[in-house]
């Protein structure tokens, strides 16, 4: 009888940790991100960009790890923006997307994510290239959006008119 104890328990404590980190528990809650650093805040996609077949494709060879073999987001992100390993961001949820500029996707790639294992990739990407991930990442969520950053909202890319923007 001790046994049989012993092993629901077990049974019940390995349950409990596979649905906490491995899907289960999914994301957590929606919440905003911290505040863009200074440095990264003025930060914004080239304006021309936004449509631009070529570099979406670019940013995607760059996601899946074809077009630099030290970096593929696919790894831990999913090809499909579906996270292939716990605690990576998914993509697919335009809600959580949604809450993050294009300046702050840029950071979070070039930095990293404290306490996560989402490691910086400033050293191993140009800043053109960060911006081709951010390109394409926006597509699994957010595809036909732009970000205005005098709404602080991403919107629909025919209904405004894209003022031009340094990343420099």
């Amino acid at each position: 009888m001790k046994i049989k104890l012993v092993a629901v328990h077990a049974v019940l404590i390995t349950g409990i940790g596979l649905l906490a980190g491995c899907g289960g528990g999914g994301e957590g809650p929606i919440v905003p991100p911290p505040p863009t650093p200074a440095e990264y805040a003025e930060k914004h996609m080239p304006s021309d960009w936004w449509g631009n077949a070529e570099k979406v494709e670019q940013g995607r060879k760059i996601y899946m790890g074809e077009a630099n073999p030290d970096v593929n987001c696919s790894s831990c992100h999913g090809k499909d923006g579906k996270p292939v390993k716990a605690g990576a961001t998914d993509f697919r949820n335009g809600e959580r997307m949604k809450l993050y500029s294009d300046s702050a996707w840029f950071w979070r790639i070039s930095e990293g994510v404290p306490d996560t294992r989402m490691k910086g990739w400033k050293s191993k990407l140009s800043e053109e290239d960060i911006w081709k991930l951010v390109l394409f990442e926006r597509t699994f969520a957010l595809s036909g959006k732009v970000w205005n950053e005098e709404k602080k909202q991403w919107v629909d890319a025919g209904t405004i008119a894209v003022a031009s923007t340094e990343t420099r």
